[in-house]
């Protein structure tokens, strides 16, 4: 990461693109942001559009605005986040969603300067600086014929990577108190994270990277249980004993020691199915279209599982 940093202190001063790559959940739009600090347009918007929470129309008219007119339902002019940045940044995340007539548009925005809305003809000057940033193989994408190759190039002026949080496992336990602090002042709770569990923070492989992190630590600050918290991590590193099914408790019986192995089963299928979901929310920005997509079930489906499995989400949502 000091790397990046020292990346980000040397192209932050100049107007060149930016190409931001690494997994979900990396801190990519964290990078662009200081970028955008540290540069001569701070004083300017900075502008984020994330392209695969709409679809081709409604990119397009996101990115570009649109005359009124344009299209049913565009009841007035709308000016596009090109204008709206005007002598800032725009960032185009999910840069490898954009389908390819829109690419077309881009590429003509980034060697020109000039675009024109949706339904309009007259020619739009803008001075903005263009950071894209994906967790996509740009270059297999083009390999594939869903990229172009131009664009490919005009994005990638600098390529700034952004190495996976189980690379930089010396980072996570004070992304851990930082992130405690944070939701402990905000939930007002006075939660602790125990050197075993701390232990078991570093070894767990964190495939949602830092929002992952993020979100996993306030799910312990909300419910508090140490215990069902670091069974969700399922690490093999685990600190906490696993939970007893097949015996009663040493002290007063429970439900638990009476259950069936039905029932024990179902459970556990429950339990399984919550953590999956709340993984791929966290791993997809919390886009539940793209997420009903990977889990293979309707959209439908997806929400009422939402409120089944009772998880909520404190960031703004990119998909409702």
């Amino acid at each position: 990461m000091r790397a990046v940093r020292d990346l980000v202190s040397k192209v932050a001063a100049t107007s060149a693109s930016v190409l931001l790559t690494g997994e979900s959940g990396v801190g990519k739009e964290v990078v662009a942001r200081a970028i955008h600090r540290a540069s001569p347009r701070a004083g300017h918007p900075l502008l984020k559009v994330n392209c695969a929470a709409l679809p081709g129309e409604l990119l397009e008219s996101e990115l570009f605005g649109h005359e009124r007119g344009a299209f049913t339902g565009a009841y007035r002019e709308k000016p596009g986040k090109f204008e709206q940045a005007q002598k800032g940044t725009i960032l185009l995340d999910e840069i490898g969603e954009v389908p390819l007539r829109l690419q077309a548009k881009l590429l003509h925005i980034l060697q020109d300067g000039e675009f024109a809305r949706v339904g309009g003809e007259r020619i739009l000057q803008t001075d903005v600086r263009v950071l894209a940033a994906t967790n996509r193989d740009l270059e297999g994408e083009i390999r594939a014929g869903r990229f172009r190759e131009d664009l490919y190039y005009r994005l990638n002026v600098i390529a700034v990577h952004i190495p996976p949080l189980r690379e930089r496992r010396d980072e996570i336990p004070a992304l851990a108190a930082h992130f405690l602090a944070a939701a402990n002042t905000q939930y007002g709770r006075s939660v602790e994270i125990s050197p075993a569990l701390m232990r078991q923070l570093v070894e767990h492989p964190w495939p949602g990277n830092i929002r992952e992190m993020e979100n996993a630590i306030k799910r312990l600050v909300v419910l508090g249980n140490a215990a069902h918290f670091q069974s969700q991590l399922g690490a093999a590193a685990a600190a906490a004993p696993a939970p007893a099914v097949a015996t009663p408790a040493a002290s007063a019986p429970s439900d638990e020691a009476v259950l069936g192995l039905k029932a024990i089963a179902r459970r556990a299928a429950r339990d399984a199915e919550r953590i999956v979901i709340a993984q791929t929310l966290e791993r997809t920005h919390w886009n539940r279209a793209k997420a009903a997509r990977m889990l293979q079930i309707s959209y439908k489906a997806l929400l009422y599982k939402i409120v089944e499995c009772g998880l909520t989400n404190d960031e703004v949502s990119v998909a409702s």
